[in-house]
């Protein structure tokens, strides 16, 4: 075992503060990155020792991996914390790392790089028969021979990009008809986001829900699982709303989903915090999608229920600790909600609305966690994922999880820019949500810019009503006049003709 007394982060914002928060509890000390964009963050102000490693893009700073290194020799660094995005699935960083003698605090640069491709991770688990989505088992970029695959599956099909990821390099295609374009736009886009043109073909399922379970593995083979977040509120393919549990898995599908999970993570040797993500269809029948080597945005809704802190547990389990509870340790305890709180306008295709918090006060009260890297007068940068908050709430049940979410929301004060906090209560006073009965489709089939838009108030209607009335109670003589001299002309033009 290897004690970890200093910690670099190799990350920004809220999740960085969330990491060197826990270090901190711990007694290691911390060290923070910043890019010339980041120079006054909150994440940089709290760490021990801060140091700017380039300029405001990602690739001239927080994707600078040699850069990253070079640092933490200068200041005697023990272990590196990836965080989440930037270099946390990058396997060629993780070997460097270990390389220059330090620890990654995640999995092996193996795992990562096995469950980085789609297809060798279908491939990786196939001998324990985890349930998958009908489809190719290897790349393929021969159009006729995928058509022909196409054809034996059933339309609809989904054309998905081996090395891709947030929708890029994917297809959905109705009918052979226009097969053979789309893979050619498919296999282009994929090349052009990933230098990957490899593509697979599996039946598309229509209206699943997203449903992931985490797993927590050390270096001593042991695996568990910490039970399943509901991830189906989406835009663009991204998560925006998340809860744990979910509200249409039984007791004994969660098992079989949790056995599944663990399965993978055995397939891959996995150690560290990792997440096992499945489509579930409307029979509640499920199917592996991918496996994610990192910490994932949602991790807070299951430290809520199940009281583990997975950063703590991720440190210790580099440091070489085995876990300190089995699967039958675990249990689940009320409910929690995350709303991923972006500075995106959803009036406007949930495009980014970068500026400044002219007005920024957060919510508080038992049961609401607020996780951010932001303070009241600060810019949102223009070159990195515009999340600003994840606003978290815990309930016994829950009712409760979604009553304490309104409220927050309510109380969450930001002027400025546009965020997602109106969407974010729309979506938990509908009532698909409230019952239950939603997927990924939820935007596409219930949402509307105009539901956002103001609604009078009770007050304003009754003096709407007034004056409208009296409007018309002053057009009236006018109207009377109108019809007077209208009928006057008739009568006229009437006893004219008659002449």
């Amino acid at each position: 075992m290897r004690k970890i007394n200093k910690i670099l982060v190799a990350n920004r914002g809220e999740i960085a503060l969330r990491v060197m928060r826990t270090a901190k509890e711990m007694g290691i000390k911390t060290v923070a990155i910043y890019s010339e964009a980041d120079r006054n963050a909150l994440h940089v102000r709290f760490a021990d020792e801060a140091v700017c490693v380039g300029g405001p893009k990602s690739n001239e700073s927080y994707l600078r991996g040699d850069v990253i290194i070079e640092v933490c020799k200068n200041l005697n660094v023990d272990a590196i914390h990836p965080g989440y995005g930037f270099l946390s699935e990058n396997a060629g960083f993780a070997k460097a790392v270990e390389a220059a003698g330090l620890i990654f605090i995640g999995p092996s640069p193996e795992a990562i790089e096995l469950m980085g491709s789609k297809l060798a991770a279908k491939a990786a688990v196939a001998k324990y028969n985890i349930p998958m989505v009908p489809g190719t088992e290897y790349a393929i970029t021969d159009v006729e021979e995928a058509k022909q695959i196409a054809q034996k599956i059933g339309f609809p099909i989904l054309i998905k990009a081996s090395a891709g990821g947030g929708g890029k390099g994917m297809r959905v295609v109705d009918s052979v008809a226009i097969f053979e374009e789309q893979m050619q736009l498919a296999v282009s886009e994929a090349t052009s986001a990933f230098g990957d043109g490899s593509v697979f073909i599996e039946k598309y399922i229509g209206s699943p829900r997203h449903i992931e379970i985490q797993v927590l593995g050390d270096t001593h083979g042991n695996i568990v699982h910490l039970f399943e977040r509901e991830c189906s509120i989406q835009r663009r393919h991204q998560k925006v709303i998340e809860e744990a549990p979910s509200a249409v898995l039984t007791p004994e599908l969660r098992d079989e989903m949790g056995r599944c999970a663990v399965n993978v993570a055995k397939a891959c040797d996995y150690v560290g915090a990792g997440t096992v993500e499945f489509l579930v269809d409307e029979n509640l029948n499920f199917y592996f999608l991918e496996m994610n080597t990192r910490l994932q945005v949602e991790h807070p809704v299951t430290e809520q229920i199940t009281g583990l802190d997975l950063v703590r547990e991720q440190i210790q389990v580099a440091e070489g600790k085995p876990l300190a509870f089995a699967q039958d340790d675990l249990t689940i305890n009320g409910h929690a909600l995350e709303l991923r709180v972006y500075a995106e306008d959803p009036t406007n295709n949930f495009l980014p609305d970068i500026g400044k918090l002219e007005t920024y006060k957060r919510p508080q009260g038992l049961g609401v966690r607020v996780d951010d890297g932001f303070e009241q007068g600060m810019d949102i940068p223009i070159y990195y994922d515009p999340m600003i908050a994840k606003l978290v709430t815990f309930g016994k049940d829950r009712q409760e999880a979604i009553e304490k979410m309104i409220r927050a929301i309510d109380e969450y004060q930001i002027t400025g820019i546009e965020t997602t906090l109106p969407f974010g209560k729309y979506v938990l006073q509908h009532d698909a949500f409230v019952s239950g009965n939603f997927d990924t489709k939820f935007i596409e089939r219930y949402f509307s810019p105009d539901d956002l838009k103001p609604k009078p108030t009770e007050e304003e209607e009754t003096i709407a009503v007034a004056l409208a009335a009296m409007l018309m109670q002053k057009q009236k003589p006018a109207i009377a006049d109108n019809a007077a001299a209208t009928n006057a002309t008739i009568t006229s033009n009437w006893r004219k003709n008659r002449t």
